[in-house]
């Protein structure tokens, strides 16, 4: 079994802070894309951001230039540092991982969420 486990959330007030952590264990070769997603009371869940094993990251264009996505490949965990915090960022955040549980099968992994709240 894989486990990712979240860390970070709370509530921020609008221009602030927030990191969020997930790490991934358990019976795995290698992680593949990383990230995490959001959904917002009402609303269908949309990506935030991933990153591949090689580094490279993908953004919603409504989290660009506020969130940074990166990658610790050893302790195959990611960080989001999330700045400029808006109202509009107040969601429950998903954790996404596509594992390599053997070679050649590939599966994909949730998190258990973490609430992010931006209010004054």
């Amino acid at each position: 079994q894989v486990q990712l486990v979240e860390s970070g959330g709370g509530l921020v007030q609008p221009g602030g802070s927030l990191r969020l952590s997930c790490a991934a264990s358990g019976r795995l070769l290698k992680v593949a894309d990383m990230g995490w997603h959001r959904q917002a009371p009402g609303k269908q869940r949309e990506l935030v951001a991933s990153v591949s094993s090689g580094g490279s990251t993908n953004y919603a264009e409504s989290v660009k230039g506020r969130f940074t996505l990166s990658r610790d490949n050893a302790r195959n965990t990611v960080y989001l540092q999330m700045n400029s915090l808006k109202p509009e960022d107040t969601a429950v955040y998903y954790c996404n991982a596509a594992v390599y549980v053997r070679f050649g099968v590939l599966q994909d992994y949730w998190g258990q969420g973490s609430q992010v709240t931006v209010s004054p």
